[in-house]
């Protein structure tokens, strides 16, 4: 059997010799459009029951680009390859951008209302550089202020494939640490993690903080950390 015999063989490669997730529209492309989009996603199913149970697994991430990555027990063997420390955050960016994932679209404004400091202009800038946010508008109100909301490259980087597949921060439903370890190449978001129903459970989010702070390497911003963003708001 060839190579243009098999058209899994051919998704397997370019999959797995690709730096970025594929979207089905260019995974047809590679089949030189001899399938439907309907035939492969068939062929990628099929691709990814043949991948279970091994070191790497076939995902779908933000909403309909598809990547190899490894499983979340080879994390431990692969950090021994590679040393070197995924880029952390401080709590001040952590908290900010959790606070717009889940109440997007928002402002500065409501950023510093729920969060009860002035909002910390290097961790936008910080969010909007590593193109986990976006400014997607602005709110018609006085000042119309800037509206921002999380990226697709958000999702991609946390290996979800929806907003959808955050976790629940509801009082009842606590996430796992894991699913906020926020680094290029996210694993995978637990599979116990309880999908999003009730926006209204947001109320928890200060709690969702304490647990993020234990991710955190703090990086040195000078002297505008939130302490002196309090004494000397904007």
């Amino acid at each position: 059997m060839t190579l243009n015999d098999n058209p899994k063989w051919i998704l397997e490669g370019a999959l797995l010799t690709s730096d970025v997730p594929l979207s089905v529209t260019t995974l047809r492309e590679c089949l030189d459009k001899r399938y439907t989009k309907t035939q492969v996603l068939e062929f990628l199913a099929e691709l990814r029951a043949d991948w279970q149970g091994r070191a790497l697994e076939l995902r779908e991430v933000a909403d309909g680009l598809w990547r190899f990555q490894s499983v979340p027990a080879m994390r431990d063997i692969l950090r021994k390859l590679h040393p070197e420390q995924a880029p952390k955050y401080t709590r001040t960016v952590m908290e900010t951008l959790a606070v717009i994932a889940y109440r997007q679209p928002v402002t500065r404004g409501d950023i510093e209302k729920i969060r009860g400091v002035t909002v910390n202009p290097n961790a936008i800038k910080t969010l909007l550089d590593r193109n986990w946010i976006e400014v997607i508008g602005r709110r018609e109100t006085v000042g119309h202020p800037e509206l921002f909301a999380t990226t697709r490259q958000f999702l991609v980087d946390l290996g979800l494939n929806s907003l959808q597949d955050l976790p629940s921060i509801g009082p009842d439903q606590e996430p796992q640490v894991e699913a906020f370890e926020l680094f290029e190449g996210q694993n995978q978001t637990p599979e116990s993690v309880t999908r999003v129903k009730d926006r209204s459970a947001l109320k928890a989010i200060d709690d969702e903080h304490a647990r993020l702070e234990d991710l955190i390497e703090p990086l040195d911003f000078g002297d505008d950390d939130d302490a002196s963003q309090e004494k000397h708001p904007e």
